[in-house]
């Protein structure tokens, strides 16, 4: 599994490492790793994919649109289809940044694991305890090779 998260203000950054803590429960194999670095390479190595970033002006941040873009193609051309999930820090309401992801994974085509959590504000204890739930979940399911 790989967990690939962009933050500007730091709220996506600590979803994604409760994420990656919830995941490591269950797959001692997970990598973490920013958006800039991240590529082709590392998608193509991985079972399945947690994207955690943030909502800019109700799109997707741009450090993780740029990863996007840089992957898009070369994963079409690999016929790389995996299991996602998407967890979204928003400041608005996240729904443009989740339906802009959901647009690029369809073109590649990865299928959705788990329905979108979108995070509204900053995260407290117990948002941080839901990001670490949804990271173990996808973790377990690709374990169980339910997804």
């Amino acid at each position: 599994m790989l967990i690939v998260y962009h933050s500007q203000s730091g709220s996506a950054a600590k979803l994604a490492a409760a994420g990656f803590e919830g995941a490591l429960e269950h797959d001692p194999k997970v990598r973490f790793l920013r958006a800039a670095d991240a590529g082709t390479a590392e998608v193509l190595a991985s079972t399945g994919l947690l994207l955690v970033c943030a909502e800019n002006s109700g799109r997707l941040a741009g450090g993780m649109k740029d990863f996007l873009d840089r992957i898009f193609y070369p994963l079409i051309e690999q016929q790389c289809s995996l299991p996602y999930a998407l967890l979204v820090s928003a400041g608005n309401d996240g729904r443009g940044a989740v339906a802009e992801a959901q647009r690029i994974f369809k073109g590649i085509p990865f299928t959705e694991a788990l329905e979108p959590l979108i995070i509204r504000g900053v995260p407290d204890d117990g948002v941080l305890q839901n990001a670490r739930e949804y990271g173990a979940g996808l973790a377990t399911g690709l374990e169980m090779g339910i997804f």
